[in-house]
């Protein structure tokens, strides 16, 4: 029997996406272990979530650039570091959960194939920060009549761009409040996320 695959999740936040991939490789519904969590925010409540499962809990904060010309270098430092940080986990996949940072070429040219997003949003709509409201906007503005949720590859450094693994639409109801439509696609997002890594777990690693 092969073991199961290592899953290092990147976050910034609450977690609570990570929660129930945790909760998934608890019950054996899931089989992945997560080897480890990596966040670049020290208050983090995602780390909690990984110290109360056993699993490492790291903390790689980004120093604040000195100027514009440094923020590219400095982003690229970053990256690298965090590359051979996460890599010592020896993953199988790199998960980014809520991870509020741009990924460079010098992280992901080190998990080819094997770093995956989940985005509130379906593809080609929404991309980047605060997606859940502005679908909402959109909706309330008569533009569109749902939003939805997607997991994908990121191959590179476009924004929620990447080869789709799971997508599933999440209807706006006339009666929604920007907090409910959040819990609604939260809830969606943790069941897409289990399902769309269950799969890869299922196939050989793409790396």
């Amino acid at each position: 029997m092969s073991s199961p695959a290592r899953l290092v999740v990147l976050i910034s936040g609450n977690g609570s996406n990570l929660q129930a991939v945790l909760d998934a490789c608890q019950s054996g519904e899931l089989k992945m272990q997560v080897a480890a969590v990596v966040s670049n925010q020290p208050e983090a409540y995602g780390l909690e979530r990984a110290r109360r499962s056993g699993v490492p809990a790291v903390v790689k904060a980004a120093p604040p650039p000195k100027d514009l010309v440094d923020r590219k270098t400095a982003r690229q430092e970053y990256d690298r570091e965090l590359a051979g940080l996460v890599a010592r986990y020896q993953p199988d996949w790199v998960l980014l959960a809520g991870w509020m940072r741009l990924l460079s070429a010098q992280f992901l040219d080190h998990f080819p194939g094997r770093v995956i997003n989940l985005h509130p949003a379906l593809p080609g709509t929404f991309p980047g920060t605060h997606a859940i409201e502005r679908s909402f906007a959109a909706y309330q503005g008569g533009e569109i009549q749902h939003t939805g949720v997607m997991v994908h590859l990121v191959p590179d450094e476009g924004v929620d761009s990447g080869p789709v693994l799971a997508q599933e639409i999440v209807s706006i109801l006339p009666t929604d409040s920007l907090e409910s439509l959040e819990e609604r696609v939260h809830q969606v997002e943790h069941a897409l996320l289990v399902s769309a890594l269950g799969k890869l777990a299922a196939s050989p690693s793409m790396g």
